[in-house]
């Protein structure tokens, strides 16, 4: 069964992205001092007292507001459907506001059991103001200091409390080493990629909006497809580091990485209209670098001219050469034109990833290759596959192989083993 969920809300800049990352006891949500900075809801699992149960956080309801503040109210209301404890945050060093009582109202309206935290009070002054939250009808203040720690332990114990032993049941679709694909979606701000993220799982997950830098945080999310269980991370666009704001932009940029080095497959999605960029370039090196296959994704792929079509797929394979064959997949994400041939596309790369090839087929392929073109020095006397995720293949050598002639060899095993879009690592050992 799915792991109780305990759903952090309230007005923008009360505090709840500091909470959230004081019950998990570590910095998780990213938290600056400006309003709206968490926009996606983001689910945590916490444990206490030997029971787990997944606190989400989410950004600050509003009854109303521009295009982007609508969206990332809907996301919490989406959180709220599914909250089987809802943490309402409200600030005490401001007092009860207008929005505060408009997001009691929605809360209530809700029918989820509630729970009214007063954030920032850091001492026993600020304790008598925090019983004027009791006009919102939800119930007597709880006191806690999300910065300074002040009552989190109480708060754990009285939410441990009210979710009882179902707090500790098993999850099958949040638990990271459930053995999904892991799949991160990376790419500079503003290519589509939560578009792209949200038509794959089916619902608007991750907030979308033509503001760059819209999604804040690595967002997971499990689905069951052909394929199996698939785990697709929607992260925050990479930008250089000279554009990247120091703080908030910063924890942005760590938490992409983070899920670039904890996935099976990366997709890097590229505005097709733009074609491939010096920081797509930077990109691509960060996926070599982190050892997985890579897919390519050229979004937007309607916008770009006919005639301009051709020129755009020779800068991608020009620019991004060193990515190896991996397959440059044209799309649409908005429309979802396209976006079908994505997940075949991952079943191959993760087959490709997990090959392995037996030894005498092996061999065979390593005479050939040497007949077609021997070695200027040295001699490959036979070979074994030593590890696959990646394909690791060792090479027993007599004498000395050029660079230029390992590399002829991975190309060769590459071709003949239909290995795609996997990276081969070739080894040597001179006997």
């Amino acid at each position: 069964m799915k792991k109780p969920q305990v759903v952090v809300v309230g007005r923008p800049n009360v505090g709840k992205s500091s909470l959230v990352n004081r019950l998990a006891a570590k910095r998780i949500a990213v938290v600056e001092e400006q309003r709206g900075v968490t926009r996606d809801r983001k689910a945590v699992e916490v444990e206490w007292r030997g029971l787990s149960f997944d606190v989400v956080d989410t950004g600050g309801w509003l009854e109303s507001g521009d295009a982007l503040e609508g969206k990332v109210s809907e996301q919490a209301n989406a959180a709220l459907a599914q909250a089987d404890l809802v943490l309402l945050v409200v600030d005490a060093a401001t007092g009860p506001v207008d929005e505060d009582s408009h997001a009691a109202r929605w809360v209530r309206r809700s029918g989820r059991p509630v729970m009214l935290v007063v954030n920032k009070v850091d001492d026993q002054q600020h304790e008598p103001s925090s019983w004027e939250f009791l006009r919102l009808g939800v119930g007597d203040p709880f006191m806690v200091s999300a910065q300074h720690g002040r009552g989190a332990g109480d708060l754990l114990d009285r939410i441990v409390d009210h979710l009882g032993e179902t707090a500790d049941e098993p999850a099958e679709d949040d638990v990271d080493d459930d053995g999904a694909l892991r799949v991160a979606i990376v790419g500079r701000p503003n290519v589509g990629k939560s578009t792209l993220f949200n038509q794959l799982i089916g619902e608007e997950r991750s907030v979308v909006h033509n503001l760059p830098g819209t999604t804040r945080d690595a967002i997971d999310t499990v689905i069951e497809t052909s394929a199996g269980l698939v785990r697709f991370i929607d992260t925050a666009g990479m930008r250089k580091r000279a554009r990247t704001e120091a703080g908030l932009e910063t924890y942005s940029v760590l938490r992409s990485l983070d899920a670039l080095d904890r996935a099976d497959i990366a997709v890097l999605v590229i505005d097709a209209t733009d074609g491939a960029t010096g920081q797509d370039q930077r990109l691509a090196e960060r996926i070599s670098a982190a050892g997985c296959p890579a897919l390519v994704v050229l979004n937007k792929w309607e916008l770009v001219d006919a005639e301009a079509r051709e020129a755009v797929l020779a800068n991608v394979a020009d620019k991004l050469a060193f990515l190896g064959d991996a397959p440059v997949l044209k799309m649409t994400a908005l429309s979802g034109k396209g976006v079908h041939r994505l997940l075949p596309a991952l079943s191959k790369a993760a087959a490709d990833y997990t090959k392995r090839v037996p030894t005498g087929a092996l061999n065979r392929a390593i005479r050939d290759l040497q007949i077609k073109q021997p070695a200027p020095k040295g001699k490959i006397r036979y070979a074994v596959q030593g590890a696959s995720e990646p394909p690791t293949f060792t090479l027993f050598v007599a004498g000395k192989l050029a660079p230029t002639y390992l590399r002829y060899v991975e190309r060769s095993l590459r071709e003949r083993f239909d290995l795609g879009a996997s990276p081969i690592r070739v080894r040597v050992r001179v006997e």
